[in-house]
């Protein structure tokens, strides 16, 4: 891309001093300040950009600059502390402007983008300037001891031939902290004196690069800046750096989770700097940033934004920090389990970055929903439970008719990884799920999971952190169909020693046994086709004593029963396969020959109209 040749005439110079003139009539009085951070690195800044805080000198006048005292300017940093100094200027007019300072410029082009206010001291004529800053003075908010901090300077142009930029200090030796890009190309100004107290950019012909320089703690710095009236200088105060953020590990518990992530001072108050989640993603978020140069006590919180569906207990919140000063001795957390932790104090050239991960602990819920055809009859409903053991953890009943299912969710469980949990459902009332063929599908959140889901209702589950499954039970009705259940229940009725009066089953005990069959389908029943055979134990003997007596349900079943001809005994060792085999006749009240009784109520045994018609048969035995 072609760039705009950096003007150099006559016009130029004259452009200029008119700048610097408008400069002079508008300047405002000293004023308290702020310093800014670039909004993004750029293509060449350095890895540490985020802890250069650009002093913004938009209050500057020229006019106040040029006195004996120079102008006072005062600075509340990010972590409050305030800093204050004072700038003298000598030679040509200066005015304060933004960053970039030209389309050519290094610095704001290719690195440190995005500098708020007016950073740049920039000449409107050439000459040379010297520009002290003295009486660099840092006091801590309470609670802090500022024990060290750098203060930077750069060139806010592009240093050409015959330019050049002399930074010295009554503090430690400057150092090279970024060498920025140049736009195009790859020609930087010369440069020495590194190491030392004074350090010097000469320019070179060409659109150059940039030098950024600190010195440790000084309380005095004066720049000499030789230009032919577009040269310019920038400063920066550098101290330790710490930024938090957010990840989430595996899913939200609920789409609507957000978190709110700050640092803050140990003792409790406003928080330095904040960020928040967004969205449905997993982050990492943007980051929360605090340069410091106090020695201010910290506290990293995690909490949860309002609006939130869940509170911070449904996640295992875990902090992690790493520094990228190798040799700093400061105390870092490794998944530590926390959403509060006291971190302490920043030394000096720590550059760290912390990170909360939010992991979801196990969560369930639970739907039903009813397949093409409806309901095999209209009143039908479903009971549906998360349960963990013998313990129901949710349940709802539904409601609705045909496919519409109401009230058919479970509110969401919040589950222990590693433990079993069953996801089943029940026909409720006289709801029989005999009548439906059932599928239950699952999905997880947490779209790498090696959770195992169930497909069949009544399986059970185990969990892992992170995991949020919702599963959905559908049943689809059987055709029009007869179906016979039956239930058996023994009652002792007396025993040879306590009578009647809490009877045990032992040897001569009496055994009434009543079972009940019920037609669940819609359909009938093939007249005198119900045929039951009831195989005894070893133990128990039946004979003529039988007794047996028939009761009919409700609804009525429709069949009739005859112990005559109804009822009879079979001694084969293998089950009859009809009533018409059944034909042993017992020898004696209680005969232990006896091993099946086989019952054939007749007529036609009515279908179900919501209700299961029924009857039961009950009958006599004895305790061998």
């Amino acid at each position: 891309m072609a760039i705009a040749a950096r003007p150099t005439s006559w016009l130029r110079i004259a452009a200029m001093r008119l700048f610097a003139l408008i400069a002079l009539l508008t300047g405002a009085p000293a004023l308290a300040a702020n310093c800014n951070i670039a909004t993004s690195q750029g293509t060449t800044g350095p890895a540490d950009w985020q802890t250069y805080c650009w002093l913004d000198l938009a209050s500057y006048s020229d006019t106040t600059a040029r006195t004996t005292s120079g102008q006072a300017f005062s600075y509340t940093l990010p972590d409050g502390t305030l800093m204050t100094f004072r700038l003298r200027v000598t030679g040509p007019a200066l005015a304060a402007a933004t960053a970039p300072s030209w389309t050519g410029a290094a610095v704001g082009n290719t690195a440190f983008l995005g500098i708020a206010g007016r950073p740049i001291l920039y000449q409107g004529a050439a000459g040379t300037n010297v520009i002290t800053i003295s009486n660099i003075t840092l006091t801590p908010p309470a609670g802090g001891t500022v024990t060290s901090y750098m203060f930077v300077g750069a060139d806010a142009e592009s240093s050409n031939e015959g330019e050049s930029l002399t930074f010295q200090t009554n503090g430690g030796p400057w150092s090279v902290i970024g060498t920025i890009g140049p736009i195009s190309g790859n020609a930087y100004p010369g440069q020495s004196g590194a190491g030392t107290t004074s350090f010097t950019v000469t320019g070179v012909p060409g659109t150059v690069g940039a030098y950024i320089v600190g010195s440790p703690t000084p309380t005095q710095v004066t720049t000499t800046m030789v230009g032919g009236g577009l040269q310019g200088t920038m400063f920066a105060v550098r101290f330790a750096s710490i930024t938090l953020n957010t990840v989430i590990q595996g899913a939200r518990a609920d789409p609507t989770d957000q978190f709110t992530f700050s640092i803050a001072p140990q003792s409790g108050g406003t928080a330095y700097a904040s960020g928040s989640t967004s969205g449905t993603g997993l982050g990492p978020f943007t980051a929360a940033s605090l340069p410091t140069s106090a020695a201010l006590p910290l506290r990293l919180t995690q909490a949860m934004t309002s609006g939130s569906v869940n509170e911070l207990t449904h996640y295992r919140s875990s902090l992690t920090c790493s520094n990228t000063t190798t040799s700093s001795t400061t105390p870092l957390p490794s998944n530590v389990l926390t959403d509060n932790y006291a971190f302490g104090s920043l030394q000096y050239g720590d550059r760290v970055s912390c990170t909360f991960t939010q992991t979801p602990f196990p969560h369930f819920r639970l739907s039903k929903a009813i397949g093409t055809g409806g309901r095999q009859f209209a009143t039908d409903q479903f009971r549906m439970e998360i349960a963990q053991g013998a313990t129901v953890l949710a349940t709802t009943t539904t409601g609705g008719t045909g496919t519409t299912v109401t009230t058919g969710v479970t509110s969401q469980v919040q589950g222990v990884a590693g433990t079993a949990y069953t996801l089943r459902e029940i026909g409720a009332g006289s709801t029989s799920l005999a009548q439906y063929n059932a599928v239950m599908a699952c999905t997880n959140a947490f779209a790498t999971s090696s959770t195992v889901l169930p497909a069949v209702p009544g399986s059970t589950i185990t969990p892992q952190m992170g995991d949020v499954i919702a599963c959905t039970i559908t049943n689809t009705r059987r055709a029009t169909n007869a179906t016979l259940a039956i239930t058996k229940l023994s009652a002792i009725v007396s025993d040879p020693i306590r009578s009647t009066t809490n009877p045990l089953g032992i040897p001569g005990a009496l055994v009434r046994y009543t079972i009940q069959i019920s037609n669940s389908g819609p359909a009938a029943v093939t007249a005198n086709s119900v045929f039951v055979l009831d195989g005894l134990p070893s133990q128990i003997e039946v004979g003529s004593a039988a007794a047996a007596t028939f009761t009919q349900g409700t609804p009525t079943s429709g069949l009739t029963f005859t112990p005559a001809t109804d009822l009879r005994f079979s001694n084969a060792t293998t089950a009859p396969a009809s009533f018409a085999a059944c034909t042993y006749t017992p020898v004696a009240a209680y005969d232990p020959a006896v091993r099946y009784v086989c019952l054939n109520p007749k007529g036609t045994m009515a279908g179900s109209t919501g209700t299961p018609p029924s009857f039961t048969i009950s009958f006599d035995a004895r305790v061998k």
